[in-house]
């Protein structure tokens, strides 16, 4: 399998002597230096402006040579030279402590060094030194400011340190309200926290900035309008995406002959819900009829399962140390004929790549249940019950309709040992509830609604992924506030996949999030034979589960209003015997449904590409 070779450093080009001669003589101003390692960078010969760099520190001693060390750090940084990079940043601290572009990009480069306390520190300074008054006239210290909390808030983040990260975007949304990057992390981190209402104004933020700066991503659990989540997407597209060329990238690709060319294009082939659903499609490709490619940016995390999904592809291609052009150019020039998108506008994306059309037919597939509106992303996998002919003019990609389900799963996930509900604190007889989705799935609706189904069904409890501590406490109060026993609650730790899959035989009855359906969880809860209560509303993502027991043969768990969802789930919880009796059947029926018939599921895919592939040739 090709693998990315680690970027070389080149030898950096002889100086002009002349050039040369004026640094080393200890008078030359620093203007004229600037000017010649600026040309040095516009020719791209950035080891020579370095090394330009290099001689005027080490013959001249200028009040101005702080500006030449954050010069020099930068062009270090860049080529991640790092520590030679922190070096000159801190000498330019030393020579002027108030040069707080120097002390955000020493923080960028700790970061990269892996020291995040210590960046977090150097931006805080900044904060400190550069928080502007009402009154302050200087746009330069604000900027300042503002980089400085949105990294912290970033890293803070990444780091789950979710209650510092938001009070970070907080202060910054304070000081300048037009930053829709900011708002749209701001709600998103909002979501993880259960904290609602979920568009809480702060500073001069309106709540048409709040919903406008909703990313696509959120916008699937903020609302069940289509026509929202499209808004969504396009705005992400218009302002993050370059316009594409008049001529596709894979016009100057190689003629295209033989076997299907089929790549897929993930940054989640790892341990990851795409990953996890995706392993047995790969490996069921039929090598006659095509050539199967990974172009990946993935996580290298070392399970069993990113080895299972790596050998399962004839080629793979690591993306990571690449830019979005070289990798379009990569996949357009090894003749692709079908690139099916595992991701769309989820974290992490690379959406660049598909714009350039790197292959004549891009597909959306399982990582964004919904439209992304990609340019050059033209067609999207699905199936009658996920996307009805009412949901198509909210997409920008047409549908490819598989007879029974648009999901394939995986039939080989290992199931760990049974366990028993003492050892998770669940009570011995008591009907449970369960929903392992994650947090930011759950909106007040909702959960209201659970908690209105715990009221009328005496002794039930509700069994809850415990995602982080800030959701935690929120879910708990408002129970309370409710006259719900916060004991009621239980809270499920994270675990292996293995266990994660045994626990799903101690609950009775999922019940499904919305508008934001589970997906790979619904798949796992169906195959472990736990029956699950969905609502089925206009969005392709509120409508995946109940795709799923269309094609295990459970339709009757299927609802279209609140008021409905609530009243089923307490009819199940006052008759345990109906539970049992839909266990049954999955247990009996539902390894055996279309839901769970992986190669014919694989060879639809296959039947659906093919002609377009071919129609390209």
């Amino acid at each position: 399998m090709p693998v990315s070779a680690p970027a070389q450093r080149p030898p950096a080009p002889a100086a002009d002597p002349a050039v040369l001669a004026r640094l080393r003589s200890g008078d030359c101003p620093i203007a004229e230096l600037l000017e010649h390692a600026q040309a040095c960078q516009q020719q791209g010969q950035d080891e020579q402006a370095i090394a330009l760099y290099a001689e005027w520190l080490a013959h001249t001693d200028s009040p101005f040579r702080h500006i030449a060390l954050f010069n020099q750090g930068t062009l270090l940084g860049a080529h991640q030279r790092d520590e030679a990079a922190e070096a000159a940043y801190r000498e330019a601290l030393s020579r002027q402590p108030a040069f707080a572009q120097a002390r955000l990009n020493l923080g960028h480069c700790l970061e990269r060094r892996g020291d995040a306390d210590a960046a977090l520190a150097e931006w805080q300074r900044v904060v400190d030194e550069t928080r502007p008054l009402p009154e302050d006239p200087r746009p330069e210290q604000r900027e300042l400011c503002l980089h400085a909390l949105n990294n912290q808030a970033r890293l803070n983040e990444q780091l789950r340190r979710f209650d510092v990260a938001e009070g970070c975007m907080a202060a910054s949304l304070s000081i300048q309200a037009a930053q829709f990057d900011v708002i749209q992390h701001y709600v998103h981190i909002r979501q993880k926290r259960c904290e609602w209402p979920l568009y809480q104004p702060v500073g001069a933020v309106t709540l048409n900035q709040l919903l406008v700066g909703t990313s696509a991503l959120a916008m699937l659990s903020v609302s069940d309008d289509p026509a929202l989540q499209l808004m969504a997407a396009q705005r992400f597209v218009h302002e993050k995406l370059p316009k594409p060329g008049p001529v596709p990238l894979h016009a100057s690709g190689p003629r295209r002959e033989g076997r299907i060319r089929i790549g897929y294009l993930s940054g989640d082939l790892a341990m990851h819900a795409v990953g996890l659903l995706t392993a047995e499609l790969f490996e069921l490709h039929d090598r006659s009829r095509f050539e199967t490619f990974a172009f990946c940016w993935s996580r290298e995390d070392g399970s069993p399962l990113r080895a299972r999904l790596l050998q399962a592809f004839e080629h793979v291609y690591r993306l990571g140390s690449l830019d979005d052009v070289t990798a379009a150019r990569l996949i357009a020039g090894l003749g692709i004929d079908v690139l099916v998108d595992l991701q769309g506008l989820t974290s992490g994306a690379r959406p660049t790549i598909l714009s350039l059309r790197p292959a004549p037919v891009q597909v959306s597939y399982l990582g964004f249940p919904g439209t992304c509106a990609i340019p050059g992303v033209d067609w999207i996998l699905a199936d009658r019950f996920v996307m009805p002919e009412a949901l198509r003019p909210f997409h920008t990609e047409q549908p490819l309709y598989l007879p029974a389900c648009y999901q394939v799963s995986d039939r080989q996930r290992p199931v760990g040992a049974r366990p028993t509900r003492e050892q998770y604190g669940l009570p011995a007889n008591a009907f449970v509830y369960c929903s392992f989705n994650n947090n930011f799935k759950f909106t007040d609706e909702v959960f209201d609604g659970w908690l209105r189904i715990l009221n009328q069904v005496p002794g039930s409890v509700l069994w809850l992924l415990a995602d982080n501590e800030w959701s935690r406490a929120n879910l708990l109060a408002r129970a309370q506030g409710h006259g719900i026993d916060p004991a009621r609650l239980i809270f499920a730790p994270r675990v292996a996949p293995p266990d994660y899959l045994a626990r799903f035989q101690l609950a009775d009855l999922m019940l499904d999030t919305f508008p934001y359906n589970a997906g790979t969880t619904a798949s796992d809860a169906l195959w472990m034979g736990l029956p699950i209560l969905t609502r089925a509303g206009r969005s392709y993502i509120s409508r995946m589960a109940g795709s799923l027991l269309t094609a295990v043969g459970l339709p009757d768990l299927i609802t279209e209003t609140q008021a409905d969802y609530e009243r089923l789930a307490v009819q199940i919880g006052r008759t345990p015997a109906r539970a049992a009796s839909y266990r049954r059947y999955l247990e009996a029926e539902g390894r055996q449904s279309p839901l769970f018939d992986v190669p014919a599921i694989v060879r639809a895919i296959e039947d659906t590409l093919a002609p377009l592939a071919l129609a390209t040739r």
